[in-house]
């Protein structure tokens, strides 16, 4: 789950990291009435929307007055932004952080992740930040800097103060960096996050640190650890369809492709992309279902596909074990096209706890499917069948 900006920044703030003063306005008069609040001759305009590369879209503004403030806000609400990590249609400005403007000596980035490869919390840091820090990295690999945790442990004051004077950082200000890179370690494995990153971690005019934007993330799986998080999530910024699976125990991501796709279990449902890929395939969705789903809760996710027009077959790819069996899926799909009227092409491969049980239900159910003995066959098949148009 993503947070905005003003969120995150609420959060660390909280835990003593510095943050330029600010408010959310959700109207231009609203945005104004902040500037002259918050007093200065320098504001910050800023796009709220789940995405990152808001400068390089006009998201983020630059005003000397809370009238121009005004002017800005009015431009940027209920527009549409378009980012390189937004799709075609762009995001529904619905707000604006308005904040008093720092002036930086010099820009830094900061991040805290799982090094998936590695199996570790990793800090990670750059001598230089802003908008072009990724373009960086990859021309300049050698520049990011890494520190990685014992488990959740927290690094001991020596390895942060090294890693901050790797950035740059000396003498008071090594010790300020010091305090702050502690603090987004704690959050992070305190708040269950899967992502904090401080883009750019600013060097004010007088000499002190500023975090001027903060990205969030929590891992969507710890969210019933984090009940005061849970209800900050955005449901207006979600996709219908995601965030009705989401309701269901489903992790459920809609693509661009017209193959639907139903898989128990993350590591099989990635597989199961890479090989549709890979073979010439094009997945309208990513769907993992939970081992907690029940059949109806199931229902719900195939009855999305079922609902979308691009979807031209539904591939099943289901391996029975642990808290879900292959032939609940079964039940599922029987709920499903029970629910939508509409009948679409199935390519069903089952294995594992009552496969055998869930093939012969599909068959005695009268439910039209064909059935597939391995992944690359009912991937061909699947291919096939949407080439044909279903």
């Amino acid at each position: 789950m993503n947070l905005h900006e003003f969120q995150a920044k609420a959060i660390l703030a909280a835990r003593g990291v510095p943050i330029p003063a600010g408010q959310v306005a959700w109207t231009a008069d609203e945005a104004a009435r902040i500037a002259r609040e918050l007093g200065g001759s320098c504001f910050a305009v800023k796009a709220q929307i789940l995405a990152g590369a808001r400068g390089e879209a006009g998201g983020v503004k630059l005003a000397d007055s809370p009238d121009a403030v005004r002017q800005v806000a009015a431009g940027m609400l209920g527009s549409k932004l378009v980012t390189a990590q937004t799709a075609a249609a762009g995001r529904s400005v619905r707000r604006v952080y308005v904040e008093q403007a720092v002036a930086c000596q010099r820009e830094i980035y900061v991040g805290v992740l799982v090094d998936r490869n590695a199996g570790r919390i990793v800090l990670i840091g750059a001598r230089e930040g802003g908008e072009q820090v990724e373009a960086l990295m990859k021309r300049e690999p050698g520049g990011l800097h890494r520190l990685a945790l014992e488990g959740t442990a927290a690094p001991d004051a020596a390895a942060l103060r090294g890693f901050a004077e790797a950035l740059g950082f000396g003498g008071a200000l090594a010790e300020e960096a010091t305090r702050l890179l502690a603090a987004l370690v704690a959050a992070f494995v305190e708040l269950d996050l899967s992502l904090l990153e401080i883009n750019p971690l600013c060097v004010s005019a007088e000499g002190r640190l500023m975090a001027l934007d903060v990205k969030m993330a929590v891992d969507d799986n710890a969210l019933f650890r984090q009940p005061e998080l849970q209800v900050l999530r955005d449901e207006d910024e979600i996709d219908e369809q995601e965030l009705e699976a989401q309701r269901h125990d489903l992790n459920f991501v809609r693509m661009d492709g017209d193959i639907g796709v139903v898989v128990n279990g993350a590591g099989l449902a990635l597989a199961t992309h890479d090989i549709l890929r890979d073979s010439g395939g094009a997945p309208a969705n990513f769907m993992d279902i939970r081992t907690t789903a029940m059949s109806q809760q199931i229902a719900k996710g195939i009855g999305l596909l079922l609902t979308d027009p691009r979807v031209k077959v539904i591939l099943v790819n289901v391996h029975g074990g642990g808290m879900t069996s292959c032939d609940t899926v079964v039940d599922a799909i029987q709920i499903a096209l029970r629910w939508s009227g509409r009948k679409v092409p199935i390519v069903f491969r089952a294995a594992g706890q009552n496969a055998d049980h869930a093939l012969w239900a599909m068959a005695d159910r009268r439910i039209p499917h064909e059935v597939a003995g391995s992944i690359s066959v009912a991937v061909t098949r699947a291919i096939d069948i949407a080439k044909r148009g279903g």
